[in-house]
């Protein structure tokens, strides 16, 4: 994958500025992201952005919990971070009040190992690690039984947990989703997000022994609060996030392990 230095604005801000306008009369727009790819694809936003009057600023965050929290709390005007799924989930335990506007991308989850080259090579009670969170878990289980390394109970899709396993070899551990690229010395195999993986200098397509397909429903999304979305400069955001040219950045800049959905 092609190396670039992209640089982050992170911002130390009063959140009482959001919604506010800039000494040039520029609106200005807060969006929570995390640093890859999503904060990069918004830097390469922010020069769009300009020509339609809007000074677009990114706090850059590495959980996957505050962003929707700090939307709900008027903290920032958007979030994107998190696919569909995950966000469905976390509104619905957090009784949340957003709403998922577009998607942009798709991050395709991978297997990796550095112990390994093919999975041929597992022999069987070999420990795996995957997410701790309960959509990207699933999310992972689905790709193992997907690989052929276990079995879940017939009818469970994105909500799988680990009790419905009904037959593996493995032991399944889970790990906060951003720590497991520094557990790969100490697993067979890993099933990491590809934003951590890309931070991590990994790539789906070229380090990946099994690749998630390409029509996913894990797709990328901004959120914002409900009743927002007729905001006009919300609505050039969600405009330009979905262009030719976002879309040719995407397909340039990550080689076929970040997909544009649009």
């Amino acid at each position: 994958m092609k190396k670039r230095l992209i640089i982050l604005t992170i911002l130390i801000v009063s959140i009482s500025l959001v919604g506010c306008q800039n000494s040039d009369n520029e609106d200005t727009l807060e969006v929570i992201a995390t640093p890859m790819p999503h904060a990069e694809i918004l830097e390469e936003a922010k020069l769009l952005l300009e020509d339609k009057g809007i000074n677009l600023e990114i706090v850059v965050v590495d959980d996957y919990v505050t962003p929707n929290n700090s939307l709900a709390q008027g903290e920032a005007d958007a979030n994107f971070f998190q696919h569909a799924p995950y966000f469905e989930n976390f509104i619905e335990e957090n009784d949340l009040d957003l709403r998922n506007e577009i998607v942009v991308h798709i991050e395709p989850m991978a297997i990796y190992s550095d112990k390994i080259d093919d999975l041929h090579q597992l022999e069987g009670d070999e420990e795996i690690a995957i997410p701790d969170d309960p959509t990207n878990g699933g999310r992972a289980l689905l790709l193992l039984e997907d690989a052929g390394l276990l079995e879940l109970e017939e009818g469970v899709e994105t909500e799988a947990t680990i009790s419905d396993v009904v037959n593996s070899d493995f032991e399944i551990t889970e790990l906060n989703a951003a720590q497991i690229p520094r557990a790969l010395d100490d697993v067979e195999l890993a099933l990491i997000n590809t934003n951590y993986a890309l931070e991590a200098g990994l790539s789906p397509a070229e380090d990946g022994l099994y690749v998630e397909d390409e029509d996913s429903p894990y797709g990328n999304i901004v959120a914002i609060r409900e009743d927002e979305e007729d905001r006009e400069d919300l609505q050039k955001l969600f405009s330009v996030l979905n262009s030719e040219e976002i879309r040719d950045f995407i397909e340039e800049e990550y080689e076929r392990n970040v997909l544009p959905t649009f």
